[in-house]
């Protein structure tokens, strides 16, 4: 706990840096956003994260937390991710690197990480001369308890 709270510290403390180097404030409502997103595990929607904040801000607009979703993707914190029913969603980037299985049937959405294939990846990389910036990997399929139906 102590570790992804410090974590989350350092993540808020570049993202205030990051606004101040565009120029943009750090409004409460912004703050909230940005705590709830950094403090909550998984795979968030806007719409989420704006029904979360409104109850503390009933002034929020969900123009808002789209802003501040792109800020937090823009400044490396987040990253948009989208599954088989196309809505983007948001997980944090301090989190360790992991892939997807998705259920095509009931929608089920497994983080994997594998320590193999991230090595694959880093060598294939290598082998290239390439300097990769990210890399998304989803395998679609059908979970067991899906193939049991």
């Amino acid at each position: 706990m102590h570790n992804n709270y410090s974590k989350i510290e350092t993540s808020l403390y570049n993202f205030y840096k990051y606004l101040r180097h565009k120029g943009l404030k750090t409004t409460p409502q912004r703050k909230k956003v940005i705590l709830m997103f950094l403090s909550t595990d998984g795979h968030l929607t806007t719409e989420e994260i704006y029904n979360y904040v409104k109850k503390e801000y009933p002034s929020l607009g969900q123009a808002t937390v789209y802003r501040t979703m792109k800020l937090l993707c823009e400044s490396g914190l987040a990253r948009e991710v989208r599954f088989s029913d196309g809505i983007a969603r948001y997980e944090r980037s301090i989190d360790k690197r992991h892939d997807h299985l998705i259920c095509e049937k009931c929608g089920i959405n497994l983080e994997v990480q594998n320590d193999k294939l991230e090595l694959l990846l880093t060598n294939l990389t290598k082998k290239y001369s390439f300097i990769p910036t990210h890399h998304s990997l989803y395998i679609y399929g059908v979970c067991p308890k899906c193939q049991k139906a």
